[in-house]
């Protein structure tokens, strides 16, 4: 009950805490509560208690899965159905609870139509947090998974004849009964994805009463992090090396997160520890950070010295070559700067299909520079 009041107040980590000690069979009679109690503020409305539950196992969540696979490219779906599909479930019937509520109390004081209206977008918005800390893929993924899952919900409302009858004989009695018995064992797995993740976070937290166990804390800031709470994750990942300071990656994590918050001076501290420790981390990535830093601060003789290893190890990295690329326009290399960007852009044409959601971005900026740099440009 706690889970669903700390949605109202803070909706990401409510979603977070749902993976971590949240319940299906809660979630379930949660909306299942909440039509109820829209029946009889709102009797006039054509939906019978079940149905809105129905919908979100059979139609929104699969749908809502099936986007973020392909938008995310998370992997096989079969494989992501598996593991996130109860999880996906019990956040978005939590979120469906969280925003039925509120609805049905107003009701009765309230147009329906405009309640409606701000229902379905506080739901939305709650499926955003839900959809970002579930698969941890970045927020413009995540908005653009939660705006096109109105799409199996539209194919569904198409078929809402059929599958209103189908909807119907999936919540009798006769059939549930039969369902459990043949196939109780497969309905069970279905909740598996939800129950592995929070035994392995309970089994992390117990690890960590060890205060000798660096591992744990290194693990749990892996998953913060994946969850996008970078402060829970930055205190886990210090903890880690303060028990254990040759964890080469959580210098490394920390490294990366001051860099994307702009804390440069941080940053460059935690990689040359890592540089220090071990100067092929992460695939040579350490170089590639390095080097964007100095970059970033006009350093760019010393941003050439690292991209240059980095590019010779990693020649297909677009990111690195774009980095590459601005150290020597920075030192006034402009035909040598052009064959970086050219690089880049044909590495990101040349990129598996599962890397382009990554590498486009670089591609653009290339191409950019390219435009000013081109021999022609300033005729």
């Amino acid at each position: 009950m706690l889970l669903l009041f700390r949605i109202w107040s803070q909706p990401a980590g409510a979603m977070s805490a749902i993976l971590d000690r949240g319940s299906l069979l809660f979630a379930s009679a949660a909306v299942l509560a909440a039509t109820v109690l829209l029946k009889f503020t709102a009797p006039f409305l054509p939906i019978s208690f079940f149905t809105p539950l129905l919908v979100l196992a059979v139609v929104y969540v699969p749908g809502t899965l099936l986007l973020a696979t392909l938008l995310g490219r998370l992997g096989g779906v079969g494989v992501v159905f598996q593991r996130d599909y109860s999880p996906l479930l019990t956040c978005g019937a939590m979120a469906f609870a969280a925003a039925e509520i509120p609805l049905a109390l107003a009701a009765s004081f309230v147009p329906v139509g405009y309640l409606l209206i701000a229902a379905v977008l506080y739901f939305a918005l709650l499926m955003f947090f839900a959809v970002r800390t579930v698969f941890g893929v970045e927020s413009g993924v995540a908005a653009g998974v939660v705006a096109l899952s109105w799409i199996p919900l539209a194919a569904a409302a198409f078929f809402w004849g059929p599958l209103r009858f189908l909807l119907g004989m999936l919540a009798s009695p006769f059939f549930l009964f039969f369902a459990w018995y043949y196939l109780g064992s497969e309905l069970s797995g279905l909740g598996a994805g939800l129950r592995s993740r929070q035994s392995f976070r309970r089994m992390l937290e117990a690890a960590t009463v060890n205060p000798h166990d660096g591992e744990a804390q290194y693990q749990l800031a892996l998953i913060h992090q994946q969850r996008h709470q970078y402060t829970e994750a930055a205190a886990r990942f210090a903890k880690a090396i303060a028990i254990d300071p040759t964890l080469t990656d959580a210098h490394f994590q920390l490294g990366r997160m001051a860099r994307e918050q702009g804390r440069l001076r941080e940053a460059l501290a935690h990689f040359q520890i890592v540089v220090g420790q071990d100067e092929r981390h992460s695939s040579s990535e350490v170089l590639r950070e390095l080097g964007g830093i100095y970059v970033a601060a006009r350093q760019f003789a010393d941003a050439r010295n690292e991209l240059a290893i980095y590019t010779e190890r990693r020649p297909y990295d677009p990111e690195g070559l774009y980095y590459y690329g601005q150290s020597l326009e920075g030192l006034g290399e402009t035909a040598a700067a052009r064959d970086a960007y050219a690089r880049a852009v044909e590495a990101d044409h040349t990129a598996p299909r599962y890397r382009r959601r990554y590498t486009a971005r670089w591609s653009r900026l290339a191409q950019k520079q390219l435009g000013k740099l081109a021999p022609d440009s300033h005729r």
